[in-house]
Protein backbone atom coordinates (compact mmCIF):
# COMPACT_ATOMS: atom_id res chain seq x y z
CA UNK A 1 0.00 0.00 0.00
CA UNK A 2 1.39 3.41 -0.87
CA UNK A 3 2.25 5.73 2.01
CA UNK A 4 1.75 8.86 -0.11
CA UNK A 5 -2.01 9.48 -0.53
CA UNK A 6 -2.95 6.07 0.92
CA UNK A 7 -6.42 4.61 0.47
CA UNK A 8 -6.59 3.88 4.21
CA UNK A 9 -4.44 4.71 7.26
CA UNK A 10 -1.05 3.02 7.55
CA UNK A 11 -0.28 1.29 10.87
CA UNK A 12 3.01 2.52 12.31
CA UNK A 13 4.97 1.63 15.43
CA UNK A 14 7.30 3.81 17.49
CA UNK A 15 9.81 3.08 20.24
CA UNK A 16 10.56 5.19 23.28
CA UNK A 17 13.94 3.96 24.49
CA UNK A 18 15.12 5.53 27.76
CA UNK A 19 18.67 5.12 29.05
CA UNK A 20 20.32 7.03 31.90
CA UNK A 21 17.59 9.67 31.95
CA UNK A 22 17.75 10.28 28.19
CA UNK A 23 15.58 9.21 25.24
CA UNK A 24 16.87 8.04 21.87
CA UNK A 25 15.77 10.20 18.94
CA UNK A 26 16.27 9.84 15.20
CA UNK A 27 16.45 12.58 12.59
CA UNK A 28 14.13 11.42 9.81
CA UNK A 29 15.77 10.93 6.40
CA UNK A 30 12.45 10.63 4.50
CA UNK A 31 9.06 12.39 4.33
CA UNK A 32 6.74 13.16 5.95
CA UNK A 33 9.03 14.36 8.79
CA UNK A 34 12.24 14.56 6.75
CA UNK A 35 14.92 16.44 8.68
CA UNK A 36 12.95 16.47 11.94
CA UNK A 37 13.69 14.67 15.19
CA UNK A 38 11.32 11.85 16.07
CA UNK A 39 11.11 8.46 17.74
CA UNK A 40 12.58 5.40 16.04
CA UNK A 41 9.91 3.42 14.24
CA UNK A 42 8.07 2.91 11.00
CA UNK A 43 5.32 1.09 9.18
CA UNK A 44 4.15 -2.38 10.08
CA UNK A 45 4.61 -4.95 7.32
CA UNK A 46 1.80 -7.19 6.11
CA UNK A 47 1.58 -10.32 8.30
CA UNK A 48 3.90 -8.85 10.95
CA UNK A 49 2.91 -8.72 14.61
CA UNK A 50 3.15 -5.32 16.31
CA UNK A 51 5.93 -6.24 18.74
CA UNK A 52 7.96 -7.89 15.98
CA UNK A 53 7.48 -4.78 13.84
CA UNK A 54 8.79 -2.38 16.45
CA UNK A 55 11.80 -4.59 17.20
CA UNK A 56 12.57 -4.80 13.46
CA UNK A 57 12.15 -1.05 12.90
CA UNK A 58 14.41 -0.18 15.86
CA UNK A 59 17.08 -2.58 14.57
CA UNK A 60 16.87 -1.16 11.03
CA UNK A 61 16.94 2.50 12.10
CA UNK A 62 19.34 2.37 15.03
CA UNK A 63 21.21 -0.96 15.03
CA UNK A 64 19.88 -1.66 18.52
CA UNK A 65 18.08 -4.70 19.83
CA UNK A 66 15.29 -3.92 22.28
CA UNK A 67 12.90 -5.68 24.57
CA UNK A 68 9.46 -4.35 23.69
CA UNK A 69 7.51 -3.25 26.74
CA UNK A 70 4.02 -1.81 27.23
CA UNK A 71 2.06 0.42 24.87
CA UNK A 72 2.41 4.06 25.89
CA UNK A 73 -0.10 5.59 23.51
CA UNK A 74 -1.94 5.25 20.20
CA UNK A 75 -2.02 8.46 18.15
CA UNK A 76 -3.20 9.79 14.81
CA UNK A 77 -0.55 11.28 12.56
CA UNK A 78 -2.22 12.95 9.57
CA UNK A 79 -0.44 15.25 7.15
CA UNK A 80 -2.84 17.08 4.80
CA UNK A 81 -1.69 18.58 1.51
CA UNK A 82 -2.45 22.14 0.40
CA UNK A 83 -5.99 21.13 -0.59
CA UNK A 84 -6.68 19.45 2.75
CA UNK A 85 -6.46 15.88 1.38
CA UNK A 86 -4.56 13.40 3.59
CA UNK A 87 -1.15 13.18 1.94
CA UNK A 88 0.05 10.85 4.72
CA UNK A 89 -2.13 9.17 7.35
CA UNK A 90 -0.64 6.95 10.05
CA UNK A 91 -2.10 5.37 13.16
CA UNK A 92 0.95 5.12 15.44
CA UNK A 93 1.30 2.71 18.34
CA UNK A 94 4.14 3.83 20.60
CA UNK A 95 5.84 1.32 22.90
CA UNK A 96 8.15 1.70 25.85
CA UNK A 97 11.25 -0.31 24.91
CA UNK A 98 14.22 -1.44 26.98
CA UNK A 99 17.66 -1.38 25.39
CA UNK A 100 18.99 -4.93 25.13
CA UNK A 101 22.18 -4.80 23.04
CA UNK A 102 23.94 -2.90 20.31
CA UNK A 103 25.64 0.38 19.53
CA UNK A 104 23.42 3.12 18.08
CA UNK A 105 24.11 3.74 14.38
CA UNK A 106 21.80 5.62 12.02
CA UNK A 107 20.20 3.30 9.46
CA UNK A 108 18.73 4.13 6.06
CA UNK A 109 15.59 5.86 7.39
CA UNK A 110 17.54 8.05 9.85
CA UNK A 111 20.18 10.65 8.99
CA UNK A 112 21.41 10.83 12.60
CA UNK A 113 20.71 9.66 16.13
CA UNK A 114 21.03 11.33 19.50
CA UNK A 115 20.21 10.83 23.16
CA UNK A 116 18.24 13.75 24.61
CA UNK A 117 17.41 14.81 28.15
CA UNK A 118 13.82 15.78 29.02
CA UNK A 119 14.82 19.46 29.30
CA UNK A 120 16.13 19.41 25.69
CA UNK A 121 12.94 18.13 24.05
CA UNK A 122 11.33 21.53 23.49
CA UNK A 123 14.46 22.83 21.74
CA UNK A 124 14.46 19.99 19.18
CA UNK A 125 11.19 21.00 17.46
CA UNK A 126 9.54 17.70 18.30
CA UNK A 127 5.83 17.42 17.64
CA UNK A 128 3.81 18.01 20.85
CA UNK A 129 2.31 14.51 20.70
CA UNK A 130 5.85 13.06 20.57
CA UNK A 131 6.92 15.03 23.63
CA UNK A 132 3.80 13.82 25.45
CA UNK A 133 4.50 10.13 24.76
CA UNK A 134 8.17 10.59 25.77
CA UNK A 135 7.07 12.12 29.07
CA UNK A 136 4.82 9.10 29.68
CA UNK A 137 7.86 6.87 29.19
CA UNK A 138 9.97 8.92 31.60
CA UNK A 139 7.16 8.69 34.18
CA UNK A 140 6.97 4.92 33.68
CA UNK A 141 10.76 4.60 33.89
CA UNK A 142 10.83 6.59 37.15
CA UNK A 143 8.04 4.43 38.56
CA UNK A 144 9.96 1.25 37.66
CA UNK A 145 13.27 2.52 39.04
CA UNK A 146 11.65 3.07 42.46
CA UNK A 147 10.40 -0.52 42.69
Amino acid sequence: MPRLYPESPVVGVGAVIVRNGQVLLVRRANPPLQGEWSLPGGALELGEKLRDGIAREVKEETGLEVEVGPVLDVVDSIFPDGDGRPQYHYVLIDYFCHLHTGTPVAGSDASELRWARPDELATLSLRPVTIEVIRKAFDLDLDNSNS
